[in-house]
C-alpha cells in the first residue's frame, strides 16, 4: 500500500513537517509513504488551465494522487481554516477532467502550538473532501495541540501519547483503505455513523 502525504505548511521546521517525519517512522508493515511537493504550484487561475493546460507541478500532483492508494493530509490551521497553500493545491488538483480525489481514502492530521489542535482546519477540510467525493476516515482524530511540548529540539515527536495517536491514525487509514479496496460500504472505519446515533 502506498500513501501520498500532503503537508499544508511550507516551513522547513513546521511541526506538521515534523509530524510527517514521525509518520515515516511509524508506518505499518507493507506500507510506504511519499510527500507531495506543493511549494511550486502557482496561484490558481483557470485561464491558465484552459489556455495552456495544467502547470507541470499540478500535473505531477494529480498523477501522484491518482496513483496513491490513500492520501494523508498533515496541516496546520490558519485563521480557523485551511492554509491557503493547501487549499490552492486542492483547487488545482480537483479540476476536471478525472479529478483524482473521487473515491480516494483520506486521512487527516494536524499540529498546532495552540489548544484546539487544528480541529477547525480539519472540519473545513472534511467539507471540501466530501464535495470532492473523497472518502475521509472518521476516527481517530489526530489533533496535536501544544506542539512545542510534543517535539524535541531535533524535531522528533517524543510525547508518547501523541505518538500513540499518530500510530492509531495511520493504522485506521490503512484499515480503511483496505476495507474500501475489498468493496465494503464507505460508512466509516467503525461502520455506518448513523447506526450510533
Amino acid at each position: 500500500m502506498h500513501i501520498l502525504a500532503i503537508v499544508g505548511s511550507l516551513r522547513r521546521r513546521s511541526y506538521n513537517r515534523m509530524t510527517y517525519e514521525a509518520v515515516r517512522e511509524m508506518l505499518p508493515a507493507g506500507v510506504t509513504v511519499d510527500e507531495a511537493d506543493i511549494a511550486d504550484i502557482p496561484p490558481y487561475n483557470d485561464d491558465v488551465r484552459l489556455e495552456e493546460g495544467y502547470p507541470s507541478p499540478v500535473r505531477r500532483l494529480r498523477e501522484q494522487i491518482a496513483a496513491a492508494d490513500a492520501v494523508l493530509f498533515i496541516s496546520p490551521e490558519y485563521n480557523f481554516s485551511i492554509p491557503g497553500v493547501l487549499k490552492n493545491a486542492i483547487d488545482w488538483a480537483s479540476r476536471a477532467p478525472d479529478q483524482p480525489f473521487k473515491g480516494k481514502p483520506v486521512g487527516i492530521m494536524g499540529a498546532t502550538t495552540g489548544l484546539a489542535g487544528t480541529v477547525r482546519m480539519q472540519l473545513a477540510l472534511r467539507q471540501t473532501l466530501v464535495y470532492l467525493e473523497a472518502l475521509p476516515a472518521g476516527r481517530p482524530e489526530v489533533l496535536i495541540a501544544f506542539a512545542t511540548q510534543k517535539f524535541d529540539d531535533e524535531g522528533r515527536l517524543v510525547d508518547e501519547q501523541t505518538r500513540d495517536a499518530v500510530r492509531a491514525g495511520l493504522e485506521a487509514l490503512v484499515a480503511w483503505t483496505r476495507r474500501l479496496a475489498d468493496g465494503a460500504s464507505p460508512g466509516g472505519p467503525s461502520g455506518d455513523p448513523g447506526a450510533r446515533r
